[in-house]
């Protein structure tokens, strides 16, 4: 069943406290146990950065690992879903399909996004998990352990990071923008294409970050760390969750041709609405 991402957001009004305040809505069952399995992830990540000199990482394709921290991190994340919810789809990134098309929820699942950074003690990367019901992402944790940061959301109730509610950067000026990107590092035919969108993007912005996780990336934009993400041939793992929090911090998700086919192309820009349409310019030029 394919995925298809929208852009609904809660009502004006809606999760108003007595002072009018805008606070969070009651937690989701579901999202609870998402939040839980990328805890019990983490932990196996976390544990075994202690003792990365005796990894012994596989590559799967030129410059794409895999490490048995990787597969343990999947597999705790896969059987804490599984005991709560035995007949929900799986697709995830290390094992693959399992019972897509057979139930309205699919979860989707990285275990560890940012490996090579993992690998190299760099403290970028995260595990990310998104809940597809009827094809509609409806929920999405991205939770970096480095910095105990987390990030949730759920389809009309906010995003989130450590409890408290975000919102996308408030910028109108791609010439004051912070953005963000990733290079293609398996698939390196459309590398020329890249450089010259990075180009025009450096030429255009304050700054431009390469910094290895789609999946923190998408989360940083959608607290205002940056102003906005692009990147090419991505899968859906990498950005299900993230792409939902930017959704509900109020930021815009469109593929490189302001549409909405990024989940199936794995072409993907993310960005506060004001500057959305000066970053698909931009990229368009180039």
């Amino acid at each position: 069943m394919p995925i298809r991402p929208r852009m609904e957001s809660a009502p004006a009004g809606a999760w108003l406290d007595s002072r009018g305040e805008r606070e969070r809505p009651p937690v989701h069952p579901m999202l609870s146990t998402a939040v839980k399995s990328a805890r019990r992830a983490a932990t196996v990540i976390q544990r075994a950065s202690n003792n990365l000199d005796i990894l012994k990482p596989e590559q799967k394709r030129p410059n794409d690992f895999v490490s048995e921290v990787d597969r343990a991190a999947e597999n705790t994340i896969i059987d804490t879903l599984r005991s709560a919810y035995p007949d929900h789809a799986i697709l995830a990134e290390e094992s693959g399909a399992s019972g897509m098309g057979q139930s309205d929820y699919e979860w989707i699942i990285d275990p560890l996004d940012g490996t090579t950074n993992y690998l190299h003690g760099y403290p970028y990367y995260c595990v990310s998990i998104a809940l597809a019901v009827k094809g509609v992402l409806t929920l999405g944790v991205v939770y970096d352990p480095a910095h105990n940061d987390l990030f949730t959301a759920e389809r009309g109730g906010g995003a989130f990071l450590n409890e408290r509610r975000i919102r996308v950067g408030k910028r109108t000026q791609l010439t004051d923008c912070l953005v963000s990107t990733g290079h293609p590092h398996v698939n390196t035919d459309q590398l020329d294409t890249d450089m010259a969108m990075l180009k025009a993007m450096i030429q255009t912005t304050v700054g431009v970050r390469r910094q290895g996780s789609a999946a923190l990336d998408l989360a940083y934009v959608a607290c205002g760390r940056t102003d906005g993400y692009w990147e090419m041939n991505l899968n859906p793992w990498d950005i299900a969750a993230g792409a939902l929090l930017v959704q509900e911090a109020g930021g815009i998700v469109t593929d490189l041709d302001g549409n909405e086919g990024w989940l199936d192309s794995g072409n993907v820009v993310a960005a506060n609405p004001k500057v959305m349409h000066q970053m698909l310019q931009t990229l368009a030029k180039a």
